[in-house]
């Protein structure tokens, strides 16, 4: 069987095994690399062509590694898919990135970013790039961001990502491996700013879902929901996020794609369940608990954003007033603070809408 393309994924996590099914339903040689935290779900999908948290097995011809076997699997490797968490962001830099084969580009699926001590935030291509450039390589870095769930995109629900990188040669081609009659593919140069906004609706959409749990302490009904305040902080991200992605350099387009994930953010997966823990009452080491140890990247993502709008503000180049729920979600996740979202800033004179 001749394949379109030869294709790594490395990290066995649920993204980075979620995006085997596209890859390979759209004929290519797929092999799943998984980390070496990875070794027991790589030996149960050997087991069973299933990801343990997955109810549909994996398409026929996923080919499975141990990371020890990562040499193997690279071998005529047309582009390596990363699929860490971000909380793997420095063993890919210092494991992987130093053994990818020359000119190999790489697609990332890792969300987050890093604040450095003058307030700059970095996407994690700007990261990897710097180890790159110590390791005197030339692999290209590219990133997929949008609204798009493992599960859903494993259930084969209607997906549209926006994959972001340098070359819009390469970019055509990695949507031409990857796109399917349902997994959808737009492209575009702007990597700051796609990967900023994606990132930044991790924090958000906790902040937005504090309103759920507000709602359930308040009737003492799980099942009476309420949608006008999750609106009224949904709007309020938004400027917030706008503000900020045009702060990194990024532009409108890019934006809008941040918007879609943080709606599909709101409504499922761990980060709405910590928010609306927590908006009932809980503190986030209880809320934390309850989630029996589970890794929010949420919460990583707004600290650091607010620590570097913290060290922006102190050299003046911004006001902390300009992002009250940013900064709210900071104090309860940082600070031990209680619930009490900050309507009357979110409607105040210096947040008018022009």
């Amino acid at each position: 069987m001749k394949f379109k393309k030869t294709i790594v994924i490395v990290g066995s996590g649920m993204m980075g095994s979620a995006l085997a099914f596209p890859a390979r339903e759209n004929g290519n040689c797929v092999r799943l690399v998984g980390t070496p935290l990875d070794r027991a779900i790589i030996e149960a999908i050997r087991r069973t062509n299933r990801h343990p948290k997955f109810n549909r097995d994996f398409p026929a011809g996923v080919e499975c590694y141990q990371f020890e076997e990562v040499a193997k699997a690279l071998e005529g490797a047309d582009f390596v898919i990363c699929g860490v968490s971000s909380f793997g962001v420095e063993w890919f830099g210092n494991d992987v990135l130093p053994i990818l084969p020359p000119g190999v580009p790489v697609l990332s699926v890792t969300k987050g970013l890093q604040n450095q001590p003058d307030g700059t935030l970095l996407c994690y291509p700007q990261v990897w790039q710097k180890r790159l450039n110590e390791l005197g390589k030339d692999n290209e870095l590219n990133a997929i961001g949008g609204p798009c769930t493992s599960y859903e995109l494993v259930a084969h629900d209607h997906s549209l990502v926006a994959f972001c990188g340098p070359s819009p040669k390469t970019l055509e081609m990695l949507r031409e491996a990857m796109a399917t009659d349902y997994y959808h593919v737009m492209t575009t140069r702007d990597v700051i700013g796609v990967e900023s906004a994606v990132a930044l609706k991790n924090g958000y959409a906790l902040g937005i879902a504090l309103t759920i749990g507000e709602n359930i302490r308040r009737s003492g009904n799980p099942d009476e929901i309420h949608y006008n305040s999750q609106a009224g902080v949904f709007l309020q991200a938004t400027r917030e996020m706008d503000a900020l992605v045009r702060m990194q350099g990024g532009g409108p387009n890019s934006f809008y794609t941040g918007i879609g994930d943080l709606y599909v953010t709101v409504y499922g997966g761990r980060t709405r369940k910590v928010g609306i823990l927590l908006g009932e009452g809980h503190d986030i080491d209880e809320a934390l608990e309850m989630l029996q140890g589970v890794t929010l990247e949420s919460l990583v993502v707004a600290r650091r954003v607010a620590e570097a709008l913290r060290v922006k503000a102190a050299w003046g180049e911004l006001r902390l007033e300009e992002f009250p729920l940013l900064m709210h979600v900071d104090d309860i996740i940082s600070r031990h603070q209680p619930v009490n979202l900050p309507w009357n800033a979110f409607s105040t004179a210096g947040n008018d809408i022009p």
